[in-house]
């Protein structure tokens, strides 16, 4: 790609009731963090939900146009709950990315933890690891997932090399 256009943004996820994220900006920076989406003990049921649509629109407008998003495809939770917060995140997101014509991918945790250790099923400890080794420092491992998402997007083109 040549220069004068700079880097696609990216956007990468681990869903959940802390959600870890990790962006490349056009410049090519990638940033990261976490944001809690736990509902206020008055909250409504949907406020989670509605405060993650709000949040993708804010990293939209502020670092955006986010150009693709790449999130962590869980097929198995621990917990109802987990599983219920997991899918009301990942229909905003999927909405969110099809009214705004932002392609998104699901990528299988297996695939994420191969790519960041060399093992399918590395723990969250070898994920904070492997990826401090590449040069970042996350808080926790909802960040350190996102950041490895967001390598593997990078580094193999969204799966296709």
């Amino acid at each position: 790609m040549p220069p004068a256009q700079g880097h696609r943004t990216i956007l990468a996820l681990d869903l959940g009731t802390i959600t870890g994220w990790a962006l490349r900006g056009f410049d090519g920076l990638i940033t990261s963090g976490t944001v809690s989406f736990k509902p206020g003990r008055y909250d409504g049921g949907g406020m989670r939900y509605l405060r993650f649509t709000n949040w993708l629109s804010e990293i939209n407008r502020l670092s955006g146009p986010i150009e693709a998003i790449y999130f962590e495809e869980v097929r198995r939770h621990a917990g109802t709950d987990a599983a219920h917060v997991h899918g009301g995140l990942l229909a905003v997101l999927t909405s969110w990315g099809e009214l705004r014509g932002v392609p998104y991918q699901g990528v299988p945790v297996g695939t994420i933890k191969r790519h960041a250790t060399g093992h399918g099923n590395a723990n969250k400890q070898a994920m904070i690891d492997a990826v401090r080794k590449r040069g970042f420092n996350p808080a926790d491992d909802n960040e350190a997932d996102a950041i490895a998402i967001l390598l593997w997007a990078i580094e193999t083109q969204g799966g296709l090399a």
